[in-house]
């Protein structure tokens, strides 16, 4: 993993707890006041582009609304519902803003998305065979993993997968691939199921029927209008996710390597395994702060806001130890990660070849 000896890597666990315990300490007010304007922006945004809409057979109505609701969308997603999920505002005890009880704007079902993200691709970050969102059980994004003929077809899956990111993530979460290898009960996937159902039903409803019928003679740009605001919602999401996690400068590990992990092991993979984009404070919120990937794994339920003061602390930190610190603009990081792609779409000698099934994930 690194040149580091472990009595570095312990110190450097405890200067990153540092950082973290004094973010802790601090948090008050001005945190309560930045989600609490982000969430009032938000629902602005969302209000105006609803209310455009309502006249979408106007084309600038139409543009201004599906604008509008696009923004709306990414926020909410973003640097809302993400991080709300994290747990990240649980500490104002505010009854609505708490990762128990938020529901976010998606056909992804808040429950199983915190077991698949909170508690087991924070935990086993990178480590193929434990992270399931190493490709996603779709993609050959590590040589640890083995060659398969369908890897062929993952630029094309990745590109179709954009769009539709968010169902792509619901229907992941139902982890069918757990089923097939009996690590999870079909009376499991069943109840999962019937959450995805639900709240796909809440989720078409009010985006793809209610709201278009509102609109009366607009009902059909106002649907089309619907249904762009959540493909830019999903392409961006996706773009920024897949970013931080698969450029070229990201690591991988395998399971031998955090056998008796440490919490300094434990923060060292963070840092090797993410990967940040530079850009604009806007474009930091817009990408729900997690532009600041690094920063967000190592502290996953730390204030997003919080992120781009505590960054150039990580990144000295890194630089102390000899630590390589990814990061770079948003079109370097995205050209890395299709190079990334489309290198392990294709057998290398070193790749494990097999046309059978899945590589299975240890327990």
């Amino acid at each position: 993993m690194s040149s580091l000896t472990p009595a570095q890597i312990e110190e450097f666990g405890r200067e990153l707890d540092a950082i973290r315990a004094e973010v802790l300490a601090n948090r008050g007010e001005s945190d309560a006041t930045y989600i609490r304007k982000v969430i009032k922006t938000q629902r602005g945004l969302e209000a105006g582009g609803r209310a455009a809409l309502l006249l979408a057979v106007f084309p600038p109505a139409w543009v201004a609304g599906t604008a509008m609701l696009s923004l709306a969308k990414i926020l909410e997603n973003m640097e809302i519902g993400h991080n709300v999920l994290h747990g990240q505002w649980d500490w104002m005890r505010d009854a609505q803003i708490n990762s128990a009880v938020w529901e976010w704007d998606t056909v992804i079902a808040s429950k199983g998305w915190k077991h698949t993200h909170n508690d087991t691709h924070h935990r086993w970050t990178n480590v193929v065979g434990k992270d399931r969102d190493v490709g996603y059980t779709l993609f050959r994004m590590s040589e640890d993993q083995r060659w398969e003929i369908g890897h062929l077809f993952g630029p094309l899956i990745n590109v179709l997968l954009a769009p539709v990111f968010d169902w792509g993530i619901a229907l992941y979460d139902l982890e069918f691939d757990e089923l097939r290898r009996r690590k999870k009960t079909f009376a499991q996937v069943r109840r999962d199921a019937v959450a995805f159902g639900k709240k796909v039903a809440r989720q078409s409803a009010k985006d793809f029927v209610l709201w278009p019928l509102l609109s009366g003679p607009s009902a059909l740009p106002a649907l089309a209008g619907n249904v762009a605001a959540n493909i830019a919602r999903n392409v961006w999401s996706h773009t920024i996710i897949f970013c931080g996690h698969f450029p070229e400068g990201v690591q991988m590990f395998t399971a031998e390597q955090v056998e008796n992990e440490t919490r300094g092991e434990w923060y060292l993979r963070q840092v090797q395994g993410s990967a940040n984009i530079e850009g604009t404070k806007l474009f930091h919120v817009l990408t729900g702060n997690l532009s600041h990937q690094i920063e967000h794994h190592l502290f996953p339920d730390l204030p997003s806001n919080r992120y781009a003061d505590i960054a150039p602390r990580v990144r000295v930190l890194c630089e102390k130890y000899g630590l390589h610190y990814e990061t770079g603009r948003l079109g370097r990081q995205y050209a890395s990660m299709w190079k990334r792609l489309i290198k392990l779409s294709v057998p290398s000698r070193a790749s494990r070849i097999t046309e059978a099934r899945p590589v299975p994930l240890a327990a």
